[in-house]
């Protein structure tokens, strides 16, 4: 009998994580791949990733985003996800980090209907999903100061990213962005508005094997530690 697509998402994931030493508990990878399938089942009729990328959901989306919980801040309990789309990085946060708690923010309602459905499949008891735009007056007031951590993956520039973090967040907080392209000069512009906020920036270069051991493609990791 030939192995499901679950089957060989799961496959896929693990063939990542073990050549990169990197050692999920198997019911977490369980669940990646589970949620896998449901991205790839439910794009068929709402646009979560584009088309051409299902054949590479483990490594463009699933894997990579589990990946970075190795480059998180220690001690942060609650974390916003800005611009979720289908629910990336912040549903393989939640798998990864049950400690964590989160909120997964979209504009587009149809992406977090989507969201909402995989939470609730996923039976993710950590976080919630909301249709809302992250800088909007109903939104501030209701999360006012609330977290400690903001992740977003390539949706705005690291400048705007500061614009929505400052209210949203608590005295010490971090921003982690996953970003392709020219982070040096994105940082720069935030740094010039900022500076005064920012304790301490780190770029990690998101280097994999076996396809993505020298970073030809680019894949960082903005970690910038808050102070208010």
């Amino acid at each position: 009998m030939s192995p499901t697509k679950q089957e060989i998402y799961l496959k896929e994931l693990q063939n990542f994580c073990w050549d990169n030493g990197f050692n999920p508990e198997p019911m977490r990878n369980e669940r990646l791949a589970f949620y896998a399938n449901l991205v790839v089942e439910k794009n068929k009729n709402v646009n979560l990733i584009s088309r051409k990328d299902e054949a590479n959901i483990i490594e463009n989306h699933i894997f990579i985003s589990a990946y970075i919980t190795q480059f998180l801040p220690e001690k942060v309990t609650r974390f916003l996800d800005v611009g979720t789309g289908g629910g990336f990085p912040g549903i393989p946060l939640a798998i990864m980090r049950p400690d964590l708690r989160g909120v997964l923010a979209d504009s587009t309602s149809k992406k977090i209907d989507a969201v909402k459905e995989f939470i609730d499949k996923l039976k993710l008891s950590n976080v919630t999903a909301e249709n809302a735009r992250v800088e909007s007056p109903e939104f501030i007031e209701k999360y006012k100061e609330s977290f400690d951590l903001i992740v977003s993956r390539a949706v705005v520039p690291i400048i705007i990213l500061f614009r929505y973090a400052l209210p949203l967040v608590k005295d010490k907080a971090f921003i982690v962005a996953m970003k392709g392209g020219d982070v040096d000069s994105e940082f720069q512009k935030a740094e010039l508005k900022y500076k005064s906020f920012i304790k301490k920036s780190t770029v990690y270069e998101l280097a994999y094997k076996p396809t993505n051991t020298r970073n030809k493609k680019g894949k960082k990791l903005v970690v910038i530690e808050l102070q208010k």
